[in-house]
């Protein structure tokens, strides 16, 4: 029969550790917290703004420095943009070594995996981190931006799970599962693949079509009153800030380069075809493209 102390210790919560209080960061501590994960949420948030506003709305029941996170946490998440958590990783693993915290877990919720994954591969902690993305997001940022419910029936990529420790794994597993989150375990470089052709090309396209309206609107003022829903879905993404998107293009450059191009082929398809007035082949090329509608429901 277990003891009062080995019951305390069976049910103590872990001590969750956000750093970057956006809006992943900010809606994985709202969730993981009103869904009993944890009790205890620390964040870490370098812009004095963002730190009193995410204390203020309730997203950490205190901020405090990197370094006095890591000691109190047992999970720490990266929620910072990519080229941040790139040099973030390895120090907070360095502090892992040597406060002797061989029992904590290190993740990141970036959306490129193949450079931040290689740049601990050799690290003597990097079974304490478990590599990951939650599929989900919109185009604001901020404190402000968090919101419950913002990762449920979504995906969640573990990338290079056989790297880290299968207990580390399953308590990271255990996260997203309180998050309502699907598990999908690949490659890293595979990841960084998919994601040029499902999330990073359309925020490129998005950008690219604001950049010609807002060009146009120089001369015509009235093209935003004529703008319609379908124009707003589609240049939604356009709001999303530089700082996140500017390091993930970089990182994710060829794959990204290598989807541009597919996609600037299929531009010239349709401008072909609309030039020659050929309405058998635009027919043609929205029919092929109407294939998604059994992909995407």
């Amino acid at each position: 029969m277990a003891t009062d102390g080995q019951m305390e210790k069976t049910l103590k919560k872990p001590v969750v550790a956000v750093v970057g209080l956006g809006l992943i960061g900010g809606s994985m501590a709202i969730d993981l917290k009103r869904r009993g994960f944890t009790d205890h949420v620390i964040g870490v948030e370098n812009d004095k703004v963002n730190a009193a506003a995410a204390e203020k709305i309730g997203l950490a029941d205190e901020v405090v420095p990197l370094e006095d996170a890591v000691k109190q946490a047992d999970i720490i998440i990266i929620a910072v943009p990519v080229g941040a958590a790139v040099k973030m990783l390895p120090e907070i693993l360095d502090m892992f070594r040597e406060t002797g915290g061989s029992d904590k877990i290190v993740i990141d919720t970036c959306s490129t995996k193949g450079q931040i994954v290689r740049c601990v591969h050799y690290h003597p902690m990097r079974s304490r981190y478990v590599a990951t993305h939650p599929m989900a997001g919109t185009e604001y940022s901020g404190p402000w931006a968090a919101m419950p419910n913002l990762f449920d029936g979504r995906a969640c990529i573990f990338a290079n799970s056989e790297e880290s420790d299968p207990k580390a794994v399953k308590t990271i597993e255990n996260l997203y599962d309180v998050l309502n989150m699907r598990p999908i375990y690949m490659n890293a470089d595979n990841h960084d693949v998919h994601t040029a052709y499902v999330s990073h090309i359309s925020h490129v396209t998005s950008f690219a079509l604001a950049l010609t309206v807002l060009d146009k609107e120089k001369d015509e003022k009235h093209i935003f009153d004529l703008a319609s829903g379908g124009f707003s879905s589609t240049v939604r993404l356009a709001k999303s800030n530089a700082d996140m998107w500017v390091p993930i293009l970089s990182q994710n450059r060829d794959n990204v380069l290598q989807v541009i191009d597919t996609y600037i082929d299929k531009m010239k398809e349709f401008r072909e075809a609309i030039s020659d007035y050929d309405e058998e082949k635009i027919r043609s090329l929205i029919g092929e493209a109407n294939r998604i509608k059994k992909i995407l429901r």
